[in-house]
């Protein structure tokens, strides 16, 4: 049987979709159970019975930091996709950060290792990675890690995740990690993920910024997962990405697609700055929520362009193009906002 953290996630919901739609025996971990809603919807795009396929996961309710329930969702389990993971850039959520992200793989870790699991795909980001300061390299799985860079806490806590992981293959399992960028998908409009930025872009969008990213197809990144844990690969990691895009190229695509007028202004590096310290006052003095930091407004100016010849070696595989991407998912949007 197979085990899913975060299934009500955006990858994760997309990959029990195609698990089950496979015949697989599935197991789900779950949070909250209004999610669980979230997760039929997306199966609804995709086939007319979505409540038969949603039906055939075993749903268990657990915390990635509650070992009791975590030892009984990995009764009878041989493959492990760890998909959960908290994504934040407020840097007041530090603490939670390392305890869902780290600490909770760390505890995946080790319970494939004493159940004696067959292999561990671990879904990563690409902000784990190494970087460059030079624009024009490509990133790879082998650009170093600077623990002195000024990183944001998302990317150190996904840095220290990746570390339990190979912790784990110097233990003795077998696993494979997984790098996606941008991931592009459906059905998670609110927060969280990439569904949000349509939302965004839709409800119109003032401002533009040239930074540039990775971004990849959500069944892309399923489709590989899953291909990896079939195939005799073990202790490797891979870049997703199907192309690097500009901030500025993704939102005038996605505002064509959706037939709404693009953001005109640019917001410069010395915007951003200026906004990051009006956010840190909001919060310090009026108890808000960050919503930019001193790390995230630099990264949306920074040019950090990624590789992915080596998962396409691995598999022989080819991206569906971004353009076909936002097509599918604005599609879909529409589709939900006519609902």
């Amino acid at each position: 049987m197979i085990l899913v953290t975060g299934g009500t996630g955006l990858v994760g919901s997309h990959l029990l979709f195609k698990l089950v739609s496979d015949n697989e025996n599935v197991r789900a971990i779950y949070r909250r159970e209004k999610t669980l809603k979230r997760v039929e919807h997306v199966f609804s795009y995709f086939t007319d019975e979505p409540e038969t396929l949603f039906e055939r996961i075993d749903w268990v309710e657990a915390d990635l930091n509650d070992i009791p329930k975590l030892q009984h969702a990995f009764i009878g389990i041989t493959h492990v996709y760890h998909c959960a993971a908290f994504v934040s850039f407020e840097p007041d959520k530090y603490k939670l950060l390392r305890k869902i992200n780290i600490e909770g793989t760390a505890n995946i870790v080790n319970l494939c290792i004493s159940h004696s699991i067959k292999k561990l795909c671990y879904v990563s980001s690409i902000a784990a990675l190494g970087h460059t300061e030079d624009e024009n390299e490509l990133i790879n799985e082998n650009t170093p890690w600077n623990p002195e860079e000024d990183n944001n806490v998302y990317r150190i806590t996904k840095y220290g995740a990746e570390l339990e992981v190979w912790r784990g293959t110097q233990e003795g399992l077998n696993a494979v990690i997984v790098n996606p960028g941008v991931v592009l998908g459906a059905g998670h409009w609110n927060g969280g993920s990439s569904g949000h930025l349509f939302r965004l872009i839709y409800d119109g969008m003032k401002y533009y910024v040239k930074g540039v990213v990775g971004y990849v197809d959500v069944f892309d990144v399923v489709h590989i997962m899953h291909g990896l844990m079939k195939s005799d690969i073990k202790n490797q990691g891979y870049i997703l990405i199907s192309e690097n895009l500009s901030f500025k190229e993704f939102q005038y695509k996605v505002a064509s697609y959706l037939n709404v007028n693009p953001p005109k202004k640019e917001a410069k590096l010395w915007l951003l700055n200026i906004g990051w310290r009006l956010d840190w006052l909001n919060h310090k003095l009026l108890g808000k929520r960050r919503t930019l930091s001193k790390q995230t407004a630099k990264s949306a100016v920074s040019i950090t362009k990624y590789d992915n010849s080596k998962i396409k070696k691995a598999l022989n595989f080819d991206f569906k193009t971004i353009d076909d991407s936002i097509d599918e998912v604005c599609s879909l949007f529409i589709k939900d906002l006519r609902a």
